[in-house]
């Protein structure tokens, strides 16, 4: 009879009584990474939203300041003073919502940031459809507004802000009118006698051109004697006006428009989906940290 005992059986394959132990760490140093991932960038966030809102609040209290530093008198600050403080406001309580969610790992407070990321990009997508399939429709809309505001130029001194935002286009554009020039020989304040040339606003005006560079200042601030008999400007109180022959832009704001938006499509474009993607992905870090943190304690408790 053959007593020999058989060798006892090896097994290949490792033993994994530890391996929850480590799976958990690897979770926990994941989900770690992903709070104080958030957090961080969050802060940022709340940094730039404070100074947008610092920004918008300064233009708001102090005026003359703003108006000196960048040159120009006719800028409706009040309207864009509002709107950055206000963007200033909710950019600081969306980061914040974030960074306290992250750092105290709050579900509800992650929950809630999850919630307006998503209606924000929402929104975001929703304009975006909006302009894309109503474009013929905005345009039109745009070029009724433009024409009747050119039409009513200055006709109301307590409602210029209109006016001024035109004023600050034609400048910035380099234009004058919104097909042509002519376009401001339907403007009620600049009609003069038969007799008179057209006139156009001072914001037509092309330094440029006339090789003068403090020409438009010269204009704003009333010291037109300097500018010569080409110059002989009709003025009221918060008019300022220049003939049409004189050194205007030829270009209407149309055409420097459709310009503008085709050699800077590809930064439009690319600045719209660098802000949904890193919206998209603060969603997703979010509600997968929201969704992560009770397993995660749940399992802990159960190992240890």
């Amino acid at each position: 009879m053959d007593t020999r005992e058989e060798p006892p059986i090896v097994s290949l394959v490792p033993t994994c009584s530890k391996d929850p132990q480590v799976k958990m760490s690897a979770q926990e140093s994941c989900l770690s990474l992903i709070k104080y991932f958030l957090f961080v960038f969050n802060l940022f966030f709340f940094v730039l939203g404070g100074l947008i809102f610092c920004f918008g609040t300064w233009i708001l209290i102090d005026k003359t300041s703003f108006v000196s530093f960048v040159g120009l008198s006719f800028v409706p600050l009040q309207t864009w003073s509002k709107v950055l403080a206000v963007s200033g406001v909710l950019t600081m309580a969306l980061a914040l919502l974030g960074c306290v969610g992250a750092l105290k790992e709050l579900r509800c407070l992650l929950g809630l940031y999850f919630g307006m990321l998503l209606l924000l990009f929402a929104t975001q997508i929703t304009l975006g459809i909006l302009i894309s399939t109503q474009r013929i429709r905005l345009e039109r809309r745009v070029q009724e507004l433009v024409l009747q505001t050119i039409h009513s130029y200055r006709a109301n001194p307590d409602e210029t802000a209109a006016e001024e935002s035109w004023d600050y286009a034609q400048f910035q554009l380099r234009c004058c009118g919104w097909y042509s020039p002519r376009d401001w020989i339907s403007a009620r304040t600049l009609r003069g006698n038969e007799s008179e040339e057209p006139l156009v606003p001072c914001s037509c005006y092309n330094s440029t051109a006339a090789n003068d560079s403090l020409g438009f200042d010269k204009l704003f601030f009333s010291q037109l004697s300097r500018l010569g008999p080409r110059a002989k400007l009709r003025q009221t109180a918060d008019l300022c006006a220049l003939p049409a022959k004189a050194h205007i832009y030829r270009e209407g704001c149309a055409q420097s428009l459709r310009k503008w938006l085709h050699n800077n499509l590809i930064s439009i474009v690319g600045i719209c989906l660098g802000v949904g993607l890193l919206e998209l992905g603060f969603m997703t870090l979010s509600i997968f940290l929201c969704r992560n943190l009770d397993h995660v304690y749940d399992r802990l408790t159960r190992y240890r």
